[in-house]
């Protein structure tokens, strides 16, 4: 049997500022990896016209491409309604742009078009951590009861 948080979070799912907000995220999302796969094609014709292409710039290159699908998964669960998928994707919606941003600052670790479009791409997470934060979605998933 359902508590009501999760009939609360089901009812509200259905609502359309709850679905438009889902939207938005998926959106958001979308732009985050199109531009990480921009970056991962600028590293590969770098790389084969005999310009600087570190380790770095590749595996972070493609690590931040993956993780698209990663947050794609938990919106879509989300927007069936788990809690646990919606908080997860609040949680690394709001810790990856820190974490990208910080990284670009270190003097010398990537060139400055790197960092530039990696902060671009870390502005469109902080989207989605705006609005998984928002009414629409918090108001569908309330918090569950502590134990």
């Amino acid at each position: 049997m359902a508590n009501t948080g999760d009939i609360t979070a089901t009812a509200q799912l259905g609502d359309s500022r709850t679905q438009d907000a889902f939207d938005t995220v998926k959106k958001c999302i979308t732009l985050f990896g199109a531009v990480g796969a921009i970056v991962l094609g600028t590293v590969a014709v770098m790389a084969f016209t005999g310009h600087e292409a570190s380790p770095f710039m590749w595996i972070r290159g493609a690590i931040l491409f993956l993780v698209t699908f990663l947050l794609h998964r938990f919106t879509v669960r989300a927007s069936q309604g788990s809690y646990k998928a919606f908080d997860r994707l609040r949680t690394l919606s709001t810790i990856m742009p820190i974490a990208i941003i910080g990284v670009d600052l270190i003097p010398g670790l990537c060139p400055a078009w790197y960092a530039v479009i990696q902060g671009l791409s870390a502005l469109a997470l902080i989207g989605v951590a705006v609005i998984t934060r928002g009414s629409a979605l918090s108001g569908a998933f309330p918090a569950p009861a502590k134990k």
